[in-house]
Parts: structure tokens; C-alpha cells; sequence
């Protein structure tokens, strides 16, 4: 299990569990650069949450939509802070609860409530097609929001004749540092990672946003080289929803978003034979012989091209479209000696006089 990431870079960008999915793939020899797109702030100021609070002890809800776990417990401690949190929990114990996911359900259970429905998908447009056809006219629900509005499932509601109290308890917001974010999208943008992980949809969002006029090729990157891991199918929407393929497991956990990143990205890997060498290549390093052998991007780019026509000559001006703008042929010949070193098997690149490299298949 120590191995099974070893020679492959991935992105995340978590904030707030960044650490704990940093470790299970560090576990498993990942190379992980960290870059929150967000960040969840509480909101500066709470009259809107208060005035929602308030609203549900007026007109208590027959419907609680539970969003989020760290969303309901805000809740409930900011109406600890009012002196209203036996008020609420008394009138919420009275509503139909939905959870919208396991972190929801978690936290509406600790508060000594009780949920009675959850959505298979952990989506908003799933719970509110079971409200609809469950029937909501005339009713009150109270929507703990995800951080931003929900227009579109309120909306749908108040069209089947309910009333939708919303309730606020954070905000999403750019990282503090934005720096880590754009090195991300670089990395991507050249095709530097072997996978971004990405546990919220507004993440994806954010991301996206911040690419800015280079968002075709972040799009392209994804769509091709780089592996878009997601939590699950709530989070994959954005970018499914711009032809991204994606891999996400059946339950969204961490753990399991972990397991489907393992199966994926070797299967994803380039096998090859040279010089009665196996070489398998791994993002930023190359399995020879069953021993990994980390390299650099240049000479990593060099061996990749190669790979990919094992047996013919490249020339140098084919090789140095592979390496960063900018470059020479001189950048070629020291990314071959490089590749040489890094390999620790000389004889698999060889020099094809006045011609180029191949790689040794022979």
C-alpha cells in the first residue's frame, strides 16, 4: 500500500480536511501539492442567520433541509450564544428532517434530533423532487444553506407552494493566499500533476474562475492528461457539465475518493521495454526494473515523448517541443544526460548519429 501513488503528483484542493486527504495519499507515496480554492468563512455578521432563527421559532418549520454538518452545527452554536438553541432544536424536533449526506446526518443526530430521509445522489435537485412529490404546498421549510444561495432549488420549492425560510451560517471565500492556487493551475495548465482532487463543487468553480484566459487549456488538461478526482457526483457536476471526464466512487468519503484515485492513475501508466529494461512511467518518475527512479519535468518530458514511439528516432527539434519555451537544442542534449543518470541504465537511450534519440528496443 506504501507504493501504490510513488512517482505520481497530485493536487488538492481542500481547505478545511486538506491535511487529512494530504496524508492518505502521502500514505500511499504521492507526491501532493496542496492549494485551496476556498476557504469557508462565518458570516461577519449574523443579523441574517439571527433573523432566520427567529423566523423558524415564529413559524416553526414542517420541513428541515440539513445541508452540511459544519452548516448545522454553526447554527445551532450561534442560537446557543442567543440563549434560543432549546427553542430551536424544540421546533426542529417537530420537522420532517432531510440530510442531504452522511455529514448532515451526523451532525442533526448529535444534536439529539432525528433525520428521516436522505438523497442516494446527495443532491439539492434529488431532495427537492422527493419534496415535491411528498407534497409541499402550504408548508414551511427551513434550508440551511451550503455556503452560497440556492436559488434554484428555493425557487422550485416556493413554485410548489412552499414557503422557504433560508438559512445563512457561512460564506465561501478566495484563500487567504492565492499563490498555491495559481502554482496549481500551472502545473495543470502543463500537465505537471497527474491528478487534482476536489471535494466541493464551488472548489471546482474556483479553480475554473481563477484560470481565467487560460481556462481552455486548464479544460483540455483535464480532459486529457490530467486526472479530475471528485469526492463525488454533486462535486464532478462543473466540470462534467464541461465535457471533463471524471472519477469519483459511489459514496463520497475521502477514503473512497483515495481508493478510486489509486485504481485510476496506474492504469493510466506506460510500459515499455529498452535495452532488456521494463520501464513503467509514473508521473514525475519512471519504474525500472521494479525500482522507482524519480526525474526531473525536462528529462520526464524527454522520456515520455520517446516512450510514446518506442524504437524510432525523434529528432532534437521534435524533442524540444516537449520541453518548457524557451529552450534549445542544447536544453535537449543536457535533459537526454539527465534521463541517462536519472535512469541508471544508460544503454535504454540511445544517440542515432546526426539523426536524434530512440529509445533501445532492440
Amino acid at each position: 500500500m506504501a507504493d501504490e501513488l510513488a512517482g505520481f503528483t497530485i493536487g488538492v484542493t481542500a481547505d478545511r480536511r486538506r491535511d487529512e486527504l494530504a496524508a492518505l495519499l502521502q500514505r500511499r507515496g504521492a507526491r501532493v501539492v496542496l492549494a485551496p480554492a476556498l476557504r469557508i468563512v462565518p458570516l461577519a455578521d449574523d443579523t441574517d442567520l439571527r433573523e432566520a432563527t427567529r423566523a423558524c421559532l415564529d413559524r416553526p418549520p414542517d420541513i428541515l433541509m440539513a445541508n452540511t454538518g459544519i452548516g448545522m452545527r454553526g447554527w445551532l452554536e450561534a442560537a446557543e450564544g442567543w440563549g434560543l438553541a432549546e427553542p430551536l432544536r424544540s421546533v426542529l424536533a417537530e420537522s420532517y428532517v432531510v440530510a442531504r449526506g452522511p455529514k448532515a446526518r451526523g451532525a442533526i443526530r448529535a444534536a439529539g434530533l432525528h433525520d428521516q430521509w436522505s438523497p442516494a445522489s446527495e443532491s439539492c435537485e434529488e431532495v427537492v423532487e422527493h419534496l415535491r412529490r411528498r407534497g409541499v404546498a402550504g408548508q414551511v421549510i427551513a434550508m440551511q444553506l451550503h455556503g452560497d444561495r440556492q436559488p434554484e432549488c428555493t425557487a422550485a420549492l416556493e413554485d410548489a407552494g412552499a414557503t422557504v425560510i433560508e438559512v445563512p451560517v457561512y460564506r465561501w471565500a478566495a484563500p487567504t493566499d492565492p499563490a498555491p492556487l495559481h502554482r496549481l493551475i500551472d502545473l495543470v495548465a502543463n500537465r505537471l500533476v497527474d491528478a487534482v482532487t476536489f471535494t466541493s463543487a464551488p472548489a471546482a468553480e474556483a479553480l475554473l474562475r481563477a484560470a481565467g484566459d487560460r481556462i481552455e487549456t486548464v479544460l483540455e488538461a483535464l480532459r486529457g492528461d490530467v486526472l479530475a478526482g471528485c469526492v463525488g457526483a454533486v462535486t464532478a457536476e462543473p466540470l462534467v457539465r464541461r465535457g471533463v471526464p471524471v472519477s469519483a466512487p459511489s459514496r463520497a468519503r475521502l477514503g473512497a475518493l483515495v481508493r478510486t484515485i489509486v485504481d485510476e492513475l496506474p492504469r493510466r501508466t506506460v510500459t515499455v521495454k529498452a535495452a532488456g529494461h521494463l520501464l513503467t512511467l509514473r508521473g514525475h518518475a519512471a519504474v525500472v526494473d521494479g525500482e522507482l527512479r524519480p526525474l526531473a519535468p525536462a528529462p520526464m518530458a524527454v522520456l515520455r515523448a520517446l516512450a510514446r514511439n518506442p524504437g524510432r528516432v525523434l529528432p532534437r527539434t521534435a524533442l524540444l517541443r516537449t520541453l518548457p519555451r524557451g529552450a534549445d537544442e542544447h536544453a535537449v542534449e543536457m535533459a537526454v544526460a539527465r534521463l541517462r543518470a536519472g535512469l541508471r541504465a544508460p544503454r535504454v537511450v540511445q544517440t542515432v548519429v546526426k539523426r536524434g534519440y530512440r529509445l533501445r528496443v532492440d
